[in-house]
């Protein structure tokens, strides 16, 4: 059984069905197949229906399904040989970013992702993939080796937020997160991120300003949580769904904006529902990515990234 959204009753009940028609199968000489095979078609075509024209809360609570993959789900799909590396060389070690260097597709990368974890006791390791200052310092101290050696630079991107605890604002939080921006900016290899759940504020961007910035289709990717942001207007966290539909966070919003290059497209359901079918899809555009990266030179690949920047400014 999946964990079903508030809004997917309809698929759960029908799926309900076909469980407890599946467990009476074969018993008492019973043949069920032809009224599973109408359920199940009647469960695909509601699921689609709903997918088709889901809203953007709905795309929120989609993009943080717990059954979501994360960014550890994806270096053990698409990295091999992954060595990861820990600490800043300043404080200490993050567990809300993973990051080292491994190989994609057989051609040495660097890592840089947010994990949020898949359980109580992975959240609370990875703090809910919201990252401290050293998180942020430790991606620059990777993205400076890869510049170094070379190497491309892949990056996940999956957080409410930059963790905002007093520890973390006394460390220097909000300096540490333009440093890492700065130093995505300053790369002269290619680089590309993908926005694989949420993509909140600045503790996205400072992983994510990349040459290519891939989504999800139901990823989000905004300035600041649905709820924050109805608790500021209006003091008020129970009118998220409001401003999740005035921000456009959705991949489809920011593709028209072109704050984004490329939708990645999930597997029926989302892909929490087939997890290795997404993955897949992900890594094709990831590829695709980098292949047209590859005709830049390092300048160019600086530049390109500076004035993709600078043109949402001016088109905005």
């Amino acid at each position: 059984m999946h964990n079903y959204l508030d809004f997917e009753k309809p698929v759960a009940d029908l799926e309900g069905q076909i469980l407890e028609l599946k467990k009476i199968e074969g018993k008492d000489s019973v043949d069920v197949t032809d009224e599973v095979q109408r359920l199940e078609k009647r469960s695909r075509d509601a699921l689609a229906d709903l997918y088709r024209k889901l809203t953007p809360w709905q795309k929120t609570q989609v993009a943080r399904h717990p059954d979501r993959p994360h960014c550890l789900d994806y270096i053990a799909s698409l990295i091999t040989d992954f060595v990861p590396l820990a600490g800043d060389r300043f404080y200490a070690e993050d567990h809300a970013i993973i990051s080292g260097f491994g190989r994609f597709d057989g051609r040495s990368v660097a890592v840089i992702g947010q994990e949020k974890g898949s359980d109580t006791q992975t959240r609370l390791k990875h703090n809910f993939g919201m990252a401290r200052p050293e998180g942020y310092r430790k991606a620059v101290r990777v993205m400076e080796l890869a510049e170094r050696f070379q190497i491309p630079v892949l990056t996940f991107v999956d957080t409410a937020g930059a963790y905002p605890g007093i520890g973390a604002e006394e460390r220097g939080q909000a300096e540490a997160i333009a440093r890492s921006t700065e130093a995505c900016l300053n790369l002269r290899v290619p680089m590309v991120s993908l926005v694989i759940g949420e993509g909140g504020s600045g503790g996205a961007i400072a992983i994510a300003t990349a040459n290519k910035v891939l989504m999800l289709e139901h990823a989000i990717y905004s300035v600041i949580s649905p709820e924050a942001g109805a608790s500021i207007l209006w003091r008020d966290a129970t009118r998220a769904r409001d401003v999740a539909q005035a921000m456009k966070i959705t991949a489809q919003d920011l593709a028209g904006f072109g704050i984004i290059d490329g939708i990645v497209e999930e597997p029926l359901g989302g892909i929490h529902r087939a997890p290795a079918e997404g993955i897949a899809a992900a890594a094709e555009s990831v590829r695709d990515a980098f292949a047209e990266l590859a005709e830049l030179d390092g300048d160019g690949l600086r530049r390109q990234r500076r004035e993709k920047f600078l043109a949402i400014g001016r088109n905005l």
